[in-house]
């Protein structure tokens, strides 16, 4: 087993038939039993990984190949990949369902067709209702900010998903993540660095005017 890379909050490794990903930080165990819940919910409905086994705070799934989505927006598919996300992101709404984290970041495609292999990382996701805003708009802060010489490829991802929404309400939604990631990484690390990071980027979305 080795370490998979774009862990950035759990302990995941893997030898390339299976992943084997343990919960660090608040409420482990509470999201490890929540992404539980969503990859056996959409198994065979979108392309998640396989759940082969589970304990408390750990779950083992099936390898899936893929290359993760932030990687081929660098590579100049900037366009495709986030209309492989749009469409994808539809069908989860579809069934009822935020994803909590949704972007390319925790997306694998394959790196030819830009085919959607698997959605990742439920943790943060909710069973009970659909909050399209919430992903989009996610999805879209994950441009904004890791890749803002590819912003220009943002339509892509609304055009995809069928409908957008306005522009203050899109800001919004991302500044209530960045609040809820300030208090998440308080709980695990009261004034630590990664609370920090999280302020610097609340003020930073917050001051984006378009």
């Amino acid at each position: 087993m080795r370490s998979l890379r774009h862990g950035y909050t759990n302990a995941t490794v893997g030898d390339g038939a299976t992943v084997v990903k343990r919960y660090e930080g608040p409420r482990a165990v509470l999201r490890a039993e929540r992404e539980y819940a969503a990859l056996t919910t959409f198994s065979g409905r979108v392309p998640v990984p396989e759940v082969l086994d589970r304990s408390a705070g750990t779950l083992t799934l099936g390898f899936v190949a893929g290359t993760q989505g932030q990687e081929l927006i660098d590579a100049g598919h900037g366009d495709r990949v986030l209309t492989a996300c749009g469409e994808v992101l539809r069908k989860i709404h579809a069934a009822g369902c935020t994803h909590g984290d949704f972007g390319p970041q925790n997306t694998l495609l394959t790196p030819d067709t830009l085919r959607v292999t698997a959605v990742l990382d439920w943790e943060f996701s909710s069973l009970d209702r659909a909050d399209p805003v919430v992903d989009l708009a996610w999805c879209e802060w994950i441009v904004r900010t890791h890749h803002p010489r590819r912003t220009s490829a943002i339509p892509a991802l609304y055009a995809a998903y069928g409908t957008s929404f306005p522009w203050q309400e899109r800001r919004a939604a991302m500044i209530r993540r960045c609040v809820e990631l300030i208090d998440f990484t308080h709980e695990w690390d009261p004034d630590g660095a990664a609370e920090a990071l999280w302020r610097e980027r609340l003020d930073a979305t917050s001051a984006w005017e378009r």
